[in-house]
């Protein structure tokens, strides 16, 4: 099976590091694992962030013409050189795919979406072409991938259930599982770095520092540290953004000597980081999933976030971590955790042992291999 890969959002070789990044790269290791080969068709852009129609008429009409090349060179190759299946991931009204479709069509091959959603209140809006796009794409579609169980109502109006199948966020954990066999030796390095007391808990984060719901999720985790300034703990932030002056003024603000700002990491130093923790902690204000609560509990550490959107996906409440159902509960669980050294411990055992027997790339790439081959 030959299949090419898009991400018109965003592709997993942009040099902004970011949760859809890493799963646009993670689904291509999976299907390389059971392709004979997977390749990225393209690094065009489909992204319109402000609602200009203008733009997102030029982004079509740039789409179009790249689509009609790329069928058009297809065509006159050899068949061992056409792919067998088109497979897009995250399709919605800022960033529809004008490529797959046409190309799929073109060649007679399936076309199959991975990550997308639909909503009516964007249909007439500033996003309608995008809208409009998304819609048709997804309708298009032969299989459509949710990974969070939010989003198959809105997917349901556009999509035959026969061809709509939930396959929940995933992650290799061995690098994870590696670094939390190094854990002792990895907080020591952090504790001399960073000028951190290893005597008491360390809380992990991991996010980029962006205006919007990111900005929003690190004024909500200030508000709720607030209220844990009589316990003794530490938080150890990796990110960076252009919002990076805001988010270390409200945790300065609201803890102020508490946090370790750490920039951005590789993916073998925040394995790292996360290990040297001891709970991770995040609001997830508007998270569609969050691919970084998966991987803090690859390595061992138990989550304590919302019960909202998808994070119910990659959380298990009272198995792997704690879900609130708001931001104002959201310190009380931070607490009982804190000063609860064995059941973080439990936790976090258990969060562990989920990604590696749930959610794990061997796991899903088995999955994907039975999807796609039945197309």
């Amino acid at each position: 099976m030959r299949i090419a890969f898009y991400a018109p959002l965003k592709p997993p070789t942009h040099v902004v590091p970011s949760g859809d990044r890493r799963v646009a790269g993670l689904l291509m290791e999976a299907l390389d694992r059971v392709a004979d080969k997977v390749e990225l068709i393209s690094t065009f852009r489909s992204y319109d962030a402000d609602g200009e129609p203008a733009r997102q008429e030029g982004l079509r009409r740039q789409g179009e013409a790249l689509a009609a090349r790329l069928a058009a060179q297809w065509r006159a190759a050899s068949a061992h050189e056409r792919p067998d299946l088109w497979f897009t991931y995250h399709v919605y009204y800022k960033a529809p795919d004008w490529l797959g479709p046409a190309v799929s069509e073109a060649l007679g091959i399936p076309y199959v979406i991975a990550e997308a959603s639909h909503a009516h209140k964007r249909a007439g809006g500033p996003w309608a072409i995008g809208h409009a796009a998304a819609a048709q794409a997804i309708g298009h579609a032969r299989l459509v991938i949710a990974p969070s169980r939010h989003d198959l109502a809105g997917l349901k109006e556009l999509v035959a259930p026969e061809r709509l199948v939930h396959l929940p966020p995933f992650v290799d954990p061995g690098p994870y599982a590696a670094a939390a066999l190094a854990r002792s030796r990895h907080r020591a390095r952090l504790a001399a770095g960073r000028g951190l007391d290893p005597a008491v808990p360390w809380i992990a984060v991991a996010a980029m520092m962006r205006p919007g719901d990111k900005l929003a999720s690190y004024r909500a985790l200030a508000g709720a540290l607030a209220r844990l300034a009589d316990l003794p703990w530490r938080l150890v932030v990796a990110g960076d953004g252009a919002a990076r002056a805001e988010v270390q003024a409200a945790l300065e603000s609201a803890v102020p000597g508490r946090a370790a700002f750490l920039g951005t990491l590789g993916n073998r130093d925040l394995a790292e980081m996360y290990a040297a923790c001891d709970l991770y902690a995040w609001p997830a204000v508007n998270e569609a999933y969050g691919m970084a609560l998966l991987e803090a509990q690859a390595a061992g550490l138990p989550v304590v976030s919302r019960a909202a959107r998808g994070v119910p996906d990659v959380v298990v409440d009272g198995r792997t971590g704690v879900l609130v159902e708001d931001e104002g509960a959201l310190s009380g669980a931070i607490r009982a955790l804190l000063v609860d050294a064995e059941r973080r411990a439990a936790l976090g055992r258990a969060a562990a042992a989920f990604v590696a027997a749930e959610r794990s790339i061997d796991s899903a790439a088995g999955r994907l291999k039975r999807l796609l081959s039945a197309l």
